[in-house]
């Protein structure tokens, strides 16, 4: 029954109009709440649901969100990071009824080929874009075209009206107030790349969180790219400073880090102990269990779905940066009893 009914035989069973089921279908005001209480019930007792094309074209949307994730193709099946970021995006869309497209860009000429694509052909009512780096184009590119867009990250400078973001400065402070509670005094950091806002403000959140107590590193930091390999290496230059203890701001460089320190015939954490950053390893990974501050990535991305969703129906009060809390899971790696 439900595929046969069209609007005028809902309107007709509910006692309305056809353009009062059209405006109840697709969320539009000025409608009163008797008639769009009947319109409901009448939708719900026939099982009738719209054509996506003919409810696409009343309401000039696609029903369609962008994630659109620079310079990330290559790494996407390597790093658990993405995994979670687009479970939380995808269980958002679902549950709003919206359909998730997935961007990736691999190096600079796929951004600047696919993005005016995407902002010009109307295929998409937004997009939830990840800041990968400062300065990033397909940010200004979103903003000139007037697209609708929520960050994951913190925006480097005021082009965005709408972020969601984990404490990364928070978050480092706190893996520099353990280090020194658990009695480390020579400490080093292997910071993430520069050139992103997660980098800078782990970074700093860490050298804030010593300078508290008085305390510097005294030139004991490298900075990796986020990959294991870059966490093995800076690990290796840092040990002939002799650090008693490093703040890997990355989970997957802190992998690296810990290879390193077995390859220099080193324990952890008696000869130098370990804090990552991120929380998406399993505990069984590392050995000894990587003890790490955690950010609730899946969360991130399904509120920047949810924050999207208002942005484009123009129920948002702008400009709104959400910056969701981080927690620090103590395992062995920081020489601390595990869970404490």
């Amino acid at each position: 029954m439900s595929q046969r009914l069209n609007l005028e035989e809902i309107g007709r069973l509910a006692g309305v109009s056809r353009s009062t089921v059209s405006r109840v279908v697709n969320g539009e005001p000025n409608v009163s709440a008797e008639a769009k209480r009947r319109v409901e019930e009448v939708i719900q007792e026939t099982g009738y649901r719209p054509h996506a094309a003919a409810r696409s074209l009343a309401s000039n949307r696609t029903g369609v969100v962008g994630l659109v994730i620079a310079s990330a193709a290559s790494t996407l099946f390597d790093d658990p990071y993405f995994g979670r970021l687009i479970l939380g995006v995808t269980g958002a869309t679902n549950s709003m009824g919206t359909t998730l497209a997935l961007f990736l860009f691999d190096q600079e000429s796929d951004e600047h080929s696919i993005i005016p694509r995407v902002v010009n052909s109307g295929m998409v009512d937004g997009v939830v874009v990840t800041a990968t780096h400062t300065g990033d184009p397909v940010i200004e590119h979103l903003r000139r075209a007037d697209m609708p867009f929520v960050v994951v990250g913190r925006p480097d400078d005021g082009r965005a009206r709408y972020s969601v973001d984990a404490d990364n400065r928070g978050g480092a402070v706190a893996a520099a107030r353990h280090l020194v509670d658990q009695g480390y005094e020579r400490l080093g950091l292997i910071a993430p790349p520069s050139n992103s806002t997660a980098g800078i403000d782990r970074r700093d959140g860490f050298l804030d969180g010593l300078s508290e107590v008085g305390l510097g590193i005294d030139g004991r930091m490298q900075e990796g790219d986020w990959s294991e390999e870059s966490g093995r290496l800076a690990m290796r230059e840092l040990l002939a400073s002799e650090p008693d203890a490093v703040f890997v701001a990355s989970d997957r460089m802190a992998v690296g880090a810990l290879r390193a320190i077995r390859e220099a015939g080193l324990s952890c954490p008696d000869d130098v102990a370990v804090v990552g950053f991120d929380g998406l390893l399993p505990a069984d990974q590392t050995v000894p269990r990587l003890t790490s501050v955690v950010q609730p990535v899946a969360e991130v991305g399904e509120r920047a779905a949810r924050l999207l969703h208002a942005v484009i129906d123009g129920s948002a009060a702008g400009p709104e940066h959400v910056v969701l809390p981080t927690e620090l899971l103590v395992r062995e790696s920081c020489g601390a009893e595990a869970g404490r």
